[in-house]
């Protein structure tokens, strides 16, 4: 008797460090979408400072304000799941707005390439999320329909606004 209870015990234990260690993962995982869109942030926010007026101004602050959503929405699922929510993009981002600035100096397309290029960062982000077993079904559903096809949708739009920058 005293083993069965043991064993009971055991694998409670189990279970519980399991649900910790889970939920661990996708507040890991929640956090590093979270950076990446910081880092987004960050880099539509000095692109606008290349892009002041105009339509391309205009289309890129739309952008800018669906990564403040999506950055607070992650924010939400971080403490929805336990976890603490990182403040800052880490290294990424310092690096991505390093590149934004040089990419500013050398004119309207290099600094959109290099928006471009952050989201292409996202998509695979996104991706990589949709197969990760520890991403809860809830933000895996956001990702799908609505997150990804946003980031799919700003790569088309760079592209398309790259092409009138170089052809004006």
């Amino acid at each position: 008797m005293k083993m069965k209870r043991l064993l009971a015990l055991a694998v409670c234990a189990l279970c519980l460090s399991s649900s910790v260690s889970a939920d661990q993962g996708s507040v890991s995982v929640l956090n590093e979408l979270l950076r990446g869109e910081l880092s987004a942030v960050e880099t539509y926010r000095q692109a606008l400072e290349k892009f002041k007026t105009g339509s391309r101004a205009g289309e890129l602050k739309k952008f800018h304000d669906q990564h403040v959503t999506a950055a607070e929405t992650l924010r939400n699922h971080v403490v929805k799941n336990g976890g603490e929510p990182v403040m800052t993009s880490g290294a990424w981002g310092t690096w991505a707005t390093a590149i934004q600035g040089t990419a500013n100096v050398m004119g309207e397309t290099a600094a959109l390439k290099v928006l471009k290029e952050g989201e292409q960062h996202g998509v695979k982000e996104y991706k990589e999320l949709l197969e990760n077993e520890n991403a809860p079904a809830a933000v895996k559903e956001l990702v799908r329909t609505k997150l990804l096809p946003q980031q799919q949708e700003h790569i088309l739009s760079l592209d398309r606004l790259m092409t009138a920058s170089m052809n004006s």
